[in-house]
């Protein structure tokens, strides 16, 4: 589906970020800190909804990560909040180890029960209540549906990107993510939201 089906604010970012990262992958440290002011909201939003007050922490380390093996990243804009995303994920994961928290997980998603997603209803039940209390319901979801809509809706990945992210298919992450939606809709009463919405949640394959 077109973009223009699902507006992000962070892909608007995109090319300013993917020019930022090349700069400061030639060592320019300003051009570093505008990357990290563009990504950092999203990881800090994806990461409080997996680890809760411990984000900051857990940031911190994922950036620390994230400027040492700059060097390496090859991508754009895009490539570069996927691939962020990715580092901060496995730092969140080591968080939740070191607890002893085992991270909650469903493997029943699989692409026979892929499904559409009416987005736009979702988003406007996201954007219609604060950032910490959608945060805290986001947190009540299944490991599976809470990750897909953080970097669905939080970060602002696309279906691919987030699939990658999580190493998973593009579908199952699709699915994951309208569940956890339409549930998130639910839990606020949002009107209107059926299973036969428009498929602009993923992309088509």
């Amino acid at each position: 589906m077109g973009q223009g089906a699902e507006p992000r604010r962070e892909q608007a970012y995109d090319g300013e970020l993917g020019a930022a990262v090349a700069r400061a992958q030639e060592g320019d440290e300003a051009a570093f800190a505008v990357a990290y002011r563009i990504v950092q909201p999203g990881l800090l939003g994806y990461l409080r909804g997996i680890v809760g007050d411990d984000a900051e922490d857990v940031a911190s380390d994922a950036w620390l990560e994230i400027a040492r093996d700059l060097g390496r990243f090859k991508g754009d804009g895009a490539g570069f909040r996927g691939w962020s995303a990715t580092i901060a994920r496995h730092r969140a994961l080591d968080h939740l180890r070191r607890q002893r928290v085992r991270p909650r997980s469903t493997a029943t998603e699989q692409d026979v029960l892929d499904l559409p997603g009416p987005h736009s209803t979702h988003d406007q039940a996201l954007e219609s209540i604060s950032t910490e209390y959608a945060l805290e319901l986001v947190r009540g979801l299944p490991r599976d549906q809470a990750e897909a809509v953080l970097l669905r809706v939080v970060v602002g990945l696309d279906g691919p990107a987030a699939a990658r992210v999580l190493g998973k298919r593009p579908g199952a992450v699709r699915t994951a993510a309208y569940r956890g939606l339409k549930r998130l809709a639910g839990q606020l009463g949002v009107e209107g939201v059926t299973d036969d919405g428009p498929r602009t949640l993923g992309e088509s394959k």
